[in-house]
């Protein structure tokens, strides 16, 4: 759709908004796979967010905006003390969901982290709830929280499919914006225009640029973006609640629109129309803490640990295959500056495993990127696109990511070569990862939250039924320390 720069005269609001608006109110979401993947889901990425307690880099950023501004009554940031207004919450929750670069991930033309929409629903699922029941209403439940999930992962996902926005330097987290903003507004009361007028703000509000997750610039904000962008999801819905109006063709607007200023006048294209495709396809970050185009890379390592480990001064070369977005954004030589650079780095993500068989947080610490064999190794890699590997990728049927690994030695000799199609979070690997998935769940409560606690939470998220059932405000009281 396009306008007449001339003419005043006010268009209807565009297909894009209208289609977003109509799914958010109107879709029932019948897949009982799609719910069952949200409740694991739920437990996944508030795993996350506990874990990311630990690092001072991320809880100097919680709390208020400004010391002293709490609310009381406001909603809860899980394994915390606070209480804030649902923006601010929004931003904590989002903050420490992504921290770890743990949580959940979506890959297609655009890839992401779709869970990264859980700081606004929870915030505002959480704040609606206490004030309903002040003012003697019935708090939201968790199916409510299920749902928006589904949907956010949907709105998120399928404009990811076909369209890239770090094509042209911009940063996934504004569809985290758009998706957060679409089910908060919906989620709060607002009306089918509300929606529309919300949305068509968080387009305009542009993209924040990529700078910050390559090099040389890669840093921590790339932890704290995604709820920068959830937070301005719920700070957007409460706009549009007021009554402020929307811009029709956000878009598509000759010269002034997104897709003029922003997308090289190219319109959305979409692969399948909203339903719950995304989060029943969503892959799981289960065992590692890393960039997910590197996940089967470091299976491939651990895999090959034990034949390397006694021979590391020997290795000649190191060949690694991975997809093409795999060699675009993760493969990365020379020094790397700190965490944020480390776990964007498929050379580094492959030889921690390699050398010590293991990868978890604390190797992207400084203290482990000092041992000399790591950098060794890294300059001993060799990258390479493998075609198979990125004809997969992008086939909707299989959203593989595969890497495969081989090690040659000085000597002549070499290990077998190592692949793995697809990683343990894969859907085709769910009866495998959810077990690891449930485990990771327990050992995140239990090293922050009291034994007691811990208990509750485990029963009330090990049945479907029982958690659809529960009221917000029951849900999150189990959260606070």
């Amino acid at each position: 759709m396009s306008h007449d720069l001339k003419s005043a005269q006010r268009p209807a609001a565009e297909k894009v908004l209208t289609d977003i608006a109509d799914y958010v109110i109107h879709y029932p979401v019948k897949s009982d796979e799609a719910y069952e993947t949200a409740r694991y889901c739920l437990m996944d990425t508030l795993a996350c967010g506990l874990l990311a307690l630990d690092y001072p880099a991320c809880t100097k950023l919680l709390g208020p905006v400004v010391p002293g501004a709490t609310l009381a009554g406001g909603a809860r940031v899980p394994g915390t003390r606070y209480e804030l207004d649902p923006v601010q919450a929004a931003f904590n929750i989002g903050a420490m969901i992504r921290w770890l670069d743990f949580n959940d991930t979506w890959l297609a033309a655009e890839w992401g982290h779709p869970s990264d929409n859980l700081g606004g629903i929870l915030a505002a699922a959480d704040y609606l709830s206490r004030k309903n029941v002040t003012e003697g209403k019935t708090p939201l439940t968790m199916r409510d929280v299920l749902t928006a999930m589904i949907k956010a992962h949907e709105i998120q996902g399928v404009l990811a499919l076909e369209n890239s926005f770090n094509r042209v330097g911009l940063d996934h987290v504004l569809l985290v914006r758009v998706a957060s903003t679409a089910v908060v507004t919906q989620m709060l009361g607002g009306s089918r225009e509300t929606l529309i007028n919300a949305v068509s703000n968080a387009w305009i509000d542009g993209g924040a640029l990529r700078t910050y997750r390559h090099a040389p610039n890669t840093g921590s904000r790339k932890s704290w973006a995604a709820g920068d962008a959830t937070s301005r999801g719920v700070r957007l819905a409460l706009i549009a609640l007021t009554g402020e109006m929307g811009y029709p063709t956000a878009l598509s607007a000759k010269t002034w629109g997104f897709y003029d200023v922003l997308f090289r006048g190219q319109p959305f294209r979409f692969q399948r129309a909203f339903a719950s495709y995304v989060m029943e396809n969503v892959l799981f970050k289960i065992s590692y803490p890393a960039e997910f185009h590197a996940q089967t890379a470091v299976e491939c390592a651990m895999q090959l640990h034990s034949q390397v480990k006694d021979r590391l001064e020997q290795i000649e070369k190191i060949v690694i295959e991975t997809q093409e977005p795999g060699v675009r954004i993760i493969d990365k030589t020379g020094p790397l500056a700190n965490p944020a650079d480390r776990d964007h780095c498929l050379q580094y993500m492959t030889a921690i495993p390699l050398i010590f068989g293991r990868l978890t947080a604390e190797d992207y610490e400084d203290k482990v990127a000092a041992d000399p064999r790591v950098d060794a190794l890294r300059a001993r890699m060799e990258v390479q696109e493998n075609p198979q590997f990125t004809r997969d990728y992008y086939d909707p049927a299989k959203r593989y990511i595969g890497n495969a690994i081989q090690v040659f030695f000085r000597d002549g000799s070499q290990t077998e070569r190592v692949a793995v199609e697809f990683p343990i979070g894969h859907r085709r690997r769910r009866t495998e990862g959810i077990p690891v998935l449930v485990k990771k769940f327990e050992n995140a409560i239990a090293g922050r939250l009291p034994a007691r606690q811990c208990e509750a939470i485990r029963n009330l998220c090990a049945d479907q039924k029982t958690l659809e059932t529960a009221l917000v405000t029951d849900f999150m009281k189990l959260w606070a320390v």
